[in-house]
């Protein structure tokens, strides 16, 4: 079974070697809307596949960081990259280019690693991240799937490579939340006291 969830936000960028004059040479920016699609082959005590309030949590802190920023491919200009650090406090730098495709790969990375490092207690089974379908406009998106995230034609992703400005690390429900996931702590979610047996 699958299961959707929508996330959106505003966001600005280049994308460098486009084609597009517009897009390659201008900052510009789109409104955004992720879409998460879990799946799951046995339900939980709630019989959902994963309970959508717990979505509302670190993977929305870290959707939420991209909204109302700028965001720059690590190995764009240097010159660029200082004016973005230097007139937005809201930046996000990536290992890939800020196109939709990998915005995709970027979300499904973030969200998949987050569902690793998270112990489920309300008997959810082998729920795993589908795919990510992030909309750049109302007419195109980009799908990714996990082939998409194993392939390194499309760039290595690693937490390590991802870097969020300090206002936006500051707006998480956690400051240290993005240091707590590189460094493989875990995330707890809520115990259930169930009201009817099983």
């Amino acid at each position: 079974m699958i299961i959707r969830k929508l996330f959106k936000f505003e966001n600005a960028h280049i994308v460098r070697n486009c084609t597009s004059d517009r897009c390659k040479r201008s900052i510009h920016g789109h409104s955004y809307k992720v879409e998460i699609l879990l799946e799951a082959h046995r339900l939980d005590h709630g019989q959902m596949v994963y309970d959508f309030g717990l979505l509302k949590g670190v993977i929305k802190d870290l959707i939420d960081s991209f909204d109302h920023a700028i965001t720059f491919w690590n190995k764009d200009d240097a010159s660029y990259i200082e004016a973005c650090k230097t007139f937005s406090a809201r930046w996000i730098s990536l290992p890939v280019s800020p196109s939709a495709e990998q915005f995709s790969r970027i979300f499904f990375f973030l969200a998949s690693e987050v569902l690793k490092h998270t112990q489920t207690q309300n008997g959810e089974g082998d729920v795993k991240i589908n795919s990510v379908i992030v909309h750049e406009t109302d007419t195109g998106y980009a799908q990714c799937f996990l082939e998409d995230i194993e392939n390194p034609q499309m760039g290595i992703l690693s937490l390590d490579q991802i870097e969020f400005s300090e206002q936006v690390q500051a707006e998480w429900s956690s400051v240290d939340l993005y240091d707590r996931l590189k460094n493989g702590q875990i995330f707890e979610n809520p115990m259930v006291e169930l009201q009817v047996k099983l």
